[in-house]
């Protein structure tokens, strides 16, 4: 079954809506043609006729799995399910006729998807792909649409800034009267299947047929959202104390990490304020019991999407992305992005290297230049090129000389038919935009807590075959990897232009591009038969901005061609990330 949700029909310009949020008459909001502008109008109104606005502005759901469309080939060993999550759409319909809109990318209205990849049952049957969809936060559109305005927490939504002193105050330290329903958070950025520690509540302790048992959502709080495997409605709302008491701070990294042998998840809790607090803590696979590693307080508190995992560390990378007073602006400004401080040039990024394996907690410091990331890649341990009896930790991530990247993501700033978007064009442009790095933490094993050591820069690469939303072969995590997967912006639209495969032994690229396709992040399936790291396919769901609808697309890892793809009747919104469950699974699930 199509659902199509009361927000707002999904091909009007950026232009339109716009004018409509402020227009009194807008009584013609309901779907008709009169108001929908078509696929030419959308890539004559953008630039270089690269459309977009389609994936950032989705109502359809798909509660009824539907037979997609394959053509070309999809080998029998990606078959298995395929998560995603993020946002669909970003506007809502009040019941007095307003329209509003979210303001960033990052409080875009959370949706799932599910792709069932179905091998073929003989040598003469075509291998399958299955869809559906539903949107995750229906309680809390209602609840925007009865009250006719955005409450609570966010990311990045522009507030009145007529708003009273007294109302900022009320609505800070007014407690929730009750517990919110499980549709009534926004928590979609990532996902985590069959999660040790939480994987143990699944009501009615029914097991799915494809051995799914679990699927909790995560973002950059403590909060997890559980979904049903199947119907992917919510049916859940959690936090990290339930994994431990004492991980009673709100804010957390969407990216958790997983031991790709264990199956143990790695993360940190931050508790805000003035003495604020950070606690590295594992989730054993195993039992389910949470420990908590470190605790760390001398590091200021930052918005931190990620860190890294080595085989025997954690390491908590501190970078140039501060909350102001400790952290004790978010509460004030119930939003992220007003809450971190302006980018200090002069504040050194901070690495702290936990031990994960013998209780012994931080064990060196290091740091570097100041820079932003949102996405570490991988790290691992290898021979110190100074110290012959030493360790040193290498490690791979995409980062920014500043914060412009976090405002270059309001909406305004994305969509194709946006004018505000034709700013990012130039220098301003390539400031947002970031570089994949290599650094060299030296001597891991003989330095001492007290002293802080240099992280060195071991290459840089440029922008253009600079990975974002990276990944790579989930065999290579914590080992050394040679290839990184991930999307490119290269300029040539307003949001993201290509895929590319970044070899870094040589720094060089390889791209898959088609003019006017806007694909999402990667996912590496490995050839269970193949010998060589890119051995494999990547799936990744590009919309088709010329048509306005979806696809599935299937790439060899190795030439970055395609060789298949599932193709959808509707667009699929722009989502952030995904995880995929073979059929057949060997090992335990990874975050990474």
């Amino acid at each position: 079954m199509a659902v199509s949700n009361p927000i707002i029909p999904r091909r009007l310009s950026f232009q339109t809506l716009r004018h409509l949020e402020t227009s009194e008459d807008i009584t013609s909001i309901d779907g008709k043609h009169d108001l929908e502008l078509s696929s030419h109008d959308l890539v004559s109104g953008s630039l270089n006729d690269w459309p977009n606005d389609q994936g950032f502005e989705v109502s359809h759901e798909e509660r009824s799995t539907v037979e997609l469309n394959v053509t070309g080939k999809i080998p029998a060993y990606a078959a298995g399910t395929l998560y995603r999550t993020g946002p669909g759409g970003y506007q809502v319909r009040a019941n007095d006729g307003t329209v509003l809109s979210r303001s960033h990318w990052f409080d875009g209205f959370s949706q799932m998807h599910r792709f069932q990849i179905v091998a073929p049952a003989d040598t003469t049957s075509e291998i399958k792909v299955l869809y559906n969809s539903r949107r995750t936060v229906d309680k809390l559109v209602e609840n925007i649409r009865r009250s006719g305005s955005f409450e609570g927490f966010s990311f990045g939504q522009k507030r009145d800034p007529c708003q009273s002193y007294f109302k900022k105050v009320m609505s800070a330290f007014t407690p929730e009267k009750t517990a919110p329903m499980a549709d009534e958070r926004n928590v979609g950025v990532t996902l985590s299947i069959n999660m040790p520690g939480l994987a143990q509540s699944v009501p009615s302790g029914k097991t799915h047929a494809s051995a799914i048992n679990s699927i909790f959502t995560k973002t950059d709080a403590s909060a997890f959202q559980q979904i049903d495997p199947e119907t992917l409605e919510p049916i859940g709302l959690a936090t990290q104390q339930s994994l431990n008491s004492d991980l009673k701070g709100p804010m957390s990294a969407a990216h958790a990490k997983s031991d790709p042998v264990t199956g143990d998840i790695f993360n940190y809790n931050l508790e805000l304020g003035m003495k604020h607090l950070y606690r590295v803590f594992r989730v054993s696979a195993s039992t389910g019991q949470t420990d908590i590693l470190a605790t760390i307080k001398t590091a200021d508190a930052a918005y931190l999407h990620s860190l890294f995992l080595t085989e025997n560390y954690v390491i908590l990378c501190v970078w140039g992305s501060h909350y102001a007073k400790g952290g004790a602006m978010v509460l004030w400004e119930k939003n992220i992005l007003d809450a971190i401080a302006d980018f200090d040039y002069t504040k050194r990024t901070e690495w702290y290297v936990v031990d994960r394996k013998h209780g012994k907690g931080v064990v060196a410091t290091y740091e570097c230049d100041p820079f932003f990331c949102f996405h570490t890649i991988n790290a691992w341990e290898q021979p110190s090129s100074t110290d012959a009896s030493g360790i040193d930790i290498i490690a791979d991530l995409t980062v920014y000389e500043n914060l412009d990247v976090l405002k270059r993501f309001y909406y305004e700033n994305l969509i194709s038919t946006s004018p505000a978007a034709r700013a990012y064009e130039g220098d301003k442009g390539d400031i947002a935009r970031g570089v994949t790095k290599r650094f060299r933490l030296p001597s891991v094993t003989s330095a001492s807590v007290m002293e802080t050591r240099k992280a060195d820069i071991v290459w840089t690469v440029p922008r253009a075959s600079s990975a974002e939303l990276p990944t790579l072969n989930p065999s290579y995590v914590t080992k050394p990897h040679r290839y990184t997967y991930g999307v490119v912006d290269r300029g040539y639209s307003t949001f993201v232009d290509g895929l590319v495969k970044l070899d870094t032994q040589t720094q060089l690229p390889l791209y898959w591009q088609e003019h006017g396709h806007s694909p999402g992040e990667a996912i590496f399936i490995s050839n269970p038969k193949g010998e060589l790291e890119d051995d494999g396919v990547l799936l990744s769901v590009v919309l088709d901005g010329p048509k306005g609808k979806s696809y599935l697309l299937c790439l060899d890892a190795k030439t970055m061609t395609e060789i298949g793809r599932a193709s959808l009747k509707t667009a699929v919104g722009f989502g952030f990330h995904g995880s995929h469950f073979p059929a057949l699974q060997n090992g335990p699930t990874l975050n990474f």
